[in-house]
């Protein structure tokens, strides 16, 4: 087996035509284009994929600044060239476009070398601690009878664990509605369910402040609610703090942060539970690795945030099997690109868990003919 994979080339797959609802202030349109997929070819033919949670004609842009810093190199170092395109972009603005579009490349890189070596991610990330997770099925809030009926249809199919989030709920300026809201999910999912609840503040001119939060809290611990999101601006770190001492339900947050130095505040000052960094934001697995790592160092849980793809849940599922005390993996409910692009769809066993693939790379295969429905031209997946 060679040593190297010298890389080829590098394209950027806007996906489009069935984006669902983000639960934004300004909404998203089935249309619009808020995930791209990432290929790396290389010259012994492995191709390897990722994921960028940017609008399609930022990644094109991003990628278009980076690819140049890392053709030719060997695709086997994905850490090093990671650092690479980290290095000579800190002049072009730090985690940002561009660090998201890293995500994605360095996603890939990881596929190609596991791809190489006959290794699961997992397995190269240091081992493999379990064979499946326990996902949450992640769905948008809505009036109370409406999203009591969306839940009940998705608990018939086997999830076990879920969570609500943005919507009406906190957006109406009346907590008995939010109230009604909670109670209505708690009684769909039952009283043995996992329940987390989500406000989604990171929206446009978020509404509430933290008297708000700390009451809402108050009246989730009345429901099990495993734990609250989100519940206060993405830069309130003080508020944080003071949420999460008060709180009788755990604190989790961090979705928009990006850079294991964004994360390093929330954790020195407590201001977390559990944090939730977006593999297809941070900078992909070589950067959420080491925001997992001071995790456990502050004693912080981890769960990884997952409102992407396929692709964003494959590494997921494998850093859920390489890092210890990873209890759920987040799964969009009824999204096309989750279950709509791989070969081999994702399946719940029979006490609602998936099974983390242990194959080479990833684990997952894209389906190019399921793809070309989101994708102007699905053939850029192939080595040219």
């Amino acid at each position: 087996m060679s040593k190297t994979a010298n890389i080829t080339s590098i394209v950027a797959i806007p996906l489009r035509g069935e984006s669902p609802k983000g639960g934004w202030a300004e909404e998203i349109r089935p249309e619009d284009s808020i995930h791209t997929l990432i290929a790396v070819h290389t010259e012994d033919g492995i191709t390897g994929y990722g994921s960028v949670f940017t609008d399609g004609r930022l990644a094109m842009a991003g990628l278009d600044l980076l690819k140049p810093l890392i053709l030719g190199k060997n695709a086997l170092e994905p850490d090093y060239l990671s650092e690479i395109l980290h290095q000579n972009t800190f002049w072009m603005g730090r985690g940002g476009t561009l660090t998201h579009v890293i995500s994605g490349i360095d996603i890939a890189l990881w596929d190609i070398k596991g791809k190489a070596l006959s290794m699961s991610v997992a397995s190269l990330l240091g081992g493999r601690h379990v064979e499946r997770v326990r996902p949450y099925c992640s769905l948008l809030m809505d009036e109370p009878a409406a999203l009591a009926d969306t839940l009940a249809a998705f608990r018939a199919q086997g999830y076990t664990a879920f969570k609500i989030g943005w919507g009406p709920f906190g957006r109406r300026d009346s907590y008995k509605r939010d109230e009604a809201i909670i109670a209505a999910a708690r009684e769909a999912v039952g009283p043995e369910a996992a329940l987390m609840v989500d406000a989604g503040a990171s929206d446009a001119f978020w509404p509430n402040d933290l008297k708000w939060a700390v009451r809402t809290a108050e009246m989730l611990a009345g429901y099990e609610v495993e734990w609250f999101e989100e519940a206060l601006r993405p830069d309130a770190l003080e508020d944080f703090v003071r949420l999460r001492a008060s709180s009788p339900v755990p604190i989790s947050g961090g979705e928009v942060l990006t850079r294991r130095q964004s994360f390093l505040p929330f954790l020195q000052s407590g201001a977390l539970d559990i944090i939730q960094p977006d593999v297809t934001k941070v900078g992909g697995i070589s950067e959420q690795r080491r925001i997992v790592w001071l995790a456990q160092a502050f004693g912080v849980q981890y769960v990884g945030h997952g409102w992407n793809t396929a692709l964003g849940l494959a590494a997921d599922l494998q850093m859920a099997a390489a890092f210890a005390g990873t209890r759920y993996v987040e799964y969009i409910g009824g999204s096309p690109y989750v279950d709509g692009i791989c070969r081999q769809p994702f399946e719940l066993d029979r006490e609602g868990f998936l099974a983390i693939p242990d194959r080479p790379g990833l684990g997952v295969d894209l389906d190019p003919e399921k793809l070309a429905r989101y994708a102007d031209d699905a053939s850029l997946l192939k080595a040219a």
